[in-house]
């Protein structure tokens, strides 16, 4: 199964939900993420899921563009941006899901600490639930 999580710069929501997905299935699914542009994974992502055990230090920031032939089973958005641009999403049969999640690098003028946290326990809630309605 393939799973593709998109937001505008794959830097921090979709890495953050990209390593729960990855935790929460031991990896039993092939996840990818993109941005419909390409930012480079933000430190303080790495940090907030560092602090509760899971590594994303070696994730890599991907363009969209990089996916456009692959299919995929589902297409996560987790910002409204990537889902109004992202091309792949009228060309793949895949099952879109969608969440907007606010970005965390663009509150509190991108410094690390409640937001990150905030918004990485608010996409945790969402892959749990989207396992249990999807997955299982």
């Amino acid at each position: 199964m393939n799973i593709l999580i998109l937001c505008t710069g794959n830097s921090c929501r979709s890495q953050i939900a990209h390593g729960f997905l990855d935790q929460l299935t031991d990896n039993s699914v092939s996840v990818f993420s993109a941005g419909v542009e390409k930012h480079g994974l933000n430190k303080n992502a790495v940090k907030c899921m560092a602090e509760i055990g899971i590594d994303i230090s070696n994730y890599k920031s991907n363009l969209v563009d990089e996916y456009i032939n692959k299919k995929f089973d589902f297409i996560i958005t987790v910002c409204d941006g990537a889902k109004e641009k992202c091309p792949i999403l009228n060309n793949n049969n895949a099952k879109k899901v969608h969440k907007d999640f606010k970005d965390p690098s663009k509150l509190n003028n991108g410094h690390y600490g409640f937001e990150f946290i905030k918004i990485r326990d608010q996409i945790k809630s969402f892959i749990i639930d989207f396992i249990k309605k999807e997955l299982c």
